[in-house]
């Protein structure tokens, strides 16, 4: 029997919205509207999306550009207050759940690096009931926003593993980013918030335009 194909990477990190959970229109939405209830120009959908994956502070002072400082705690609440509205609305993305399992059985460690807070990541992870598939996580609360390359840095040390050893996988630039200043590989989902055609400068090994496609890619080269 041929030995089975070596595997590329030991550490495989994730984001969390527009990557493993459809709720880009939403958190859109709750950005829209927060912005309007602090007295701030509504953004377009392209401006609201283009924050998504960055800390939420920098997130929303990025799209609410008209709002002065003085009101981002404000603006931040309401957006926490609209998002919990919806909360039990979203979902992982077809095939998402089944794709974890099949990468937890081949060994690999799986992580979590999210632009959500600490908070918010543990309440959706203990909803969608994914206790033990990931083996270590980061908010963007707790360590740097992205791109900031913290996130990945820290989650190497925990592992032991070096960056050709770590896959990112995210649907915004900012998470390719992140890989790049980390020194690590990254693949890029075009069904999230970011158009895939920002991300050919950023170099992924991959752009996947479906869960299946990146079920497909991982099995094959991870």
């Amino acid at each position: 029997m041929p030995s089975p194909r070596p595997r590329q990477f030991d550490l495989i990190a994730f984001d969390w919205d527009g990557t493993l959970y459809d709720s880009t229109a939403v958190i859109v939405r709750c950005i829209q509207r927060a912005v309007v209830d602090v007295g701030g120009a509504r953004p377009s959908e392209q401006a609201a999306a283009y924050v998504i994956g960055m800390s939420l502070g920098q997130a929303l002072a990025r799209a609410a550009p008209d709002v002065p400082p003085d009101r981002y705690a404000e603006l931040g609440q309401r957006y926490r207050h609209h998002y919990y509205q919806h909360q039990n609305d979203l979902s992982l993305f077809g095939g998402a759940l089944p794709l974890l399992q099949e990468l937890k059985a081949r060994h690999h460690w799986l992580a979590v690096a999210t632009g959500k807070s600490r908070r918010s990541l543990d309440e959706v992870l203990q909803a969608q009931e994914m206790h033990g598939l990931f083996d270590g996580t980061r908010t963007a609360d707790e360590t740097a926003g992205k791109p900031d390359p913290r996130m990945l840095l820290e989650l190497m040390r925990e592992f032991g593993t070096e960056p050709e050893r770590t896959l990112m996988i995210g649907d915004t630039t900012h998470d390719l980013e992140m890989a790049r200043n980390a020194g690590c590989a990254a693949v890029g989902v075009s069904y999230g918030a970011h158009a895939p055609d920002s991300f050919d400068a950023l170099g992924p090994l991959h752009i996947a335009h479906s869960v299946a496609d990146l079920r497909h890619w991982l099995l094959a080269h991870a």
